[in-house]
């Protein structure tokens, strides 16, 4: 289904809670969702599940939806159709499309396949873009044809706080793809963002754009810094 009937059939279909997702650290939903005769899954995280980080405000699930926002402006196609509602079972929060098929692979078992490099290039400069700080090997799912990157909640801060288990790029060359949309969300062109983010938070996000710009490389791990350049645990 292309994107933009995946997004009508999440903003206006009817949701029906099917349980909670296994293993979610914020209650993340598996819900149906139906418009027209066309069903459909997705993952649906409320405001009212999160629970409270001492360096994250509430509603996470606004950087949810923020990364979907990045994933079009910088045209990676990474993250799976997610949106913003309030008229949920439980109140405001995201709906993202639910990736039907996933195997049980993560980015450990899928690193080594050399088809998935330029997939993995560009969620190293997503990454680094939106200030990961979770980014987890089983955050990467393949559903048997391409992988898809979820659970996006901890991005965006304003301070520095990339952790993830992808270093192996470090230093190397940026793709010459990600010039123009680096350039563009520098100097401005945000989409979105401002709806999602507070304005320190999108100011830091086009820093992060122009720096990455301007190093024409993907950065190290900052091993002096008090914030580890890697999440636990791992997968």
């Amino acid at each position: 289904m292309r994107r933009e009937d995946q997004v009508e059939v999440l903003r206006h279909g009817a949701v029906e809670v099917e349980g909670r997702v296994a293993g979610s650290s914020n209650q993340a939903l598996l819900v149906n969702v139906t418009l027209d005769g066309v069903s459909a899954r997705a993952c649906y995280k409320a405001e009212a599940g999160e629970r409270p980080l001492w360096d994250f405000d509430d509603g996470l699930w606004r950087r949810e939806v923020a990364a979907g926002e990045l994933d079009h402006l910088l045209g990676t196609d990474l993250v799976p159709t997610t949106i913003a509602r309030e008229d949920l079972p439980f109140g405001v929060g995201s709906l993202q499309w639910w990736v039907e098929d996933a195997t049980d692979d993560h980015y450990f078992t899928l690193r080594e396949k050399e088809t998935l490099l330029p997939w993995f290039t560009d969620l190293c400069a997503f990454d680094v873009v939106a200030n990961n700080a979770d980014r987890k090997g089983g955050h990467i799912l393949f559903d048997g044809t391409r992988c898809w990157a979820i659970d996006n909640g901890l991005c965006f801060h304003e301070e520095e706080k990339l952790r993830t288990v992808i270093w192996e790029y470090a230093e190397l060359a940026l793709p010459d793809r990600f010039l123009e949309p680096l350039a563009r969300l520098a100097a401005g062109e945000t989409g979105a963002l401002g709806h999602l983010l507070s304005a320190e938070e999108v100011t830091a996000t086009m820093r992060r754009a122009h720096e990455l710009l301007v190093s024409s490389s993907f950065p190290v791990p900052n091993e002096e810094s008090d914030w580890p350049p890697y999440p636990w645990p791992l997968i």
